[in-house]
């Protein structure tokens, strides 16, 4: 689960922000100020920070600057919010090191849409590490899928939704979360598209006695399990 910190001294505006994010399957800290924020950031290093322009004390724009400036924290994804339209504005909080920069009033769905771009822009190398569980084997490298030897034919969205649900094993995952983890920017798709992607990917580990694996929880979404005895799909 990726922890967002969001740092804007309206509390209904960041009531919104958060209630959205977490709702899309973040973990969010508030912060008022740009010393709370620091305070937070010094604590625990988010994923990512979603930073207003204006700050009682010392400035969104001062802080990007001296978290830029700083080892810990020069790498951290930052998306400004402000009311400044300008371009000239725009070009300001880019050049404190802003990875994206978005204009009130905004819509929650493109905000999202914004933080998912830039998390994937940032993931680690890690992400590309051969992953194993119950038996089956995925290498986002080589994009190959195997159990003992056998390959299993996966389409892209598939080889996606499988390697999220194998990073992420035994938990449960709403199809909201699961669009909004694998689909990305795609916020408008329909939820039971989900369904037919998890039912593409489940004949495809047929092939390798694996299908029981993707498990369907009633009124809850779908998780992975290692547990090879898993309910009938």
């Amino acid at each position: 689960m990726s922890r967002v910190l969001v740092v804007e001294d309206e509390s209904a505006i960041a009531e919104l922000i958060s209630i959205n994010l977490r709702h899309a399957g973040f973990e969010v800290t508030i912060a008022a100020s740009a010393d709370q924020a620091q305070y937070e950031v010094d604590r625990i290093l988010p994923d990512l920070v979603v930073l207003d322009w204006m700050l009682p004390g010392q400035s969104g724009l001062a802080l990007a600057r001296q978290w830029r400036g700083a080892v810990r924290t020069k790498e951290m994804p930052i998306i400004m919010l402000t009311a400044r339209a300008e371009e000239t504005d725009k070009v300001s909080g880019l050049d404190a090191g802003a990875d994206d920069y978005l204009t009130k009033p905004f819509s929650t769905n493109e905000l999202l849409a914004r933080i998912r771009a830039v998390l994937r822009r940032k993931a680690p190398e890690a992400l590309d590490t051969l992953v194993e569980v119950g038996g089956l084997n995925l290498d986002p490298g080589t994009r190959r899928v195997s159990r003992d030897g056998a390959e299993v034919k996966l389409g892209p969205t598939e080889f996606r939704l499988l390697h999220f649900f194998m990073t992420h094993p035994e938990r449960v995952h709403s199809r909201s979360q699961l669009l909004d983890r694998v689909w990305g920017d795609h916020v408008f798709i329909e939820e039971r598209t989900v369904d037919v992607h998890v039912k593409r990917l489940r004949e495809a580990l047929e092939r390798v006695q694996c299908a029981r694996m993707i498990e369907t929880v009633r009124g809850a979404g779908y998780r992975l399990t290692q547990q090879m005895a898993a309910l009938p799909v």
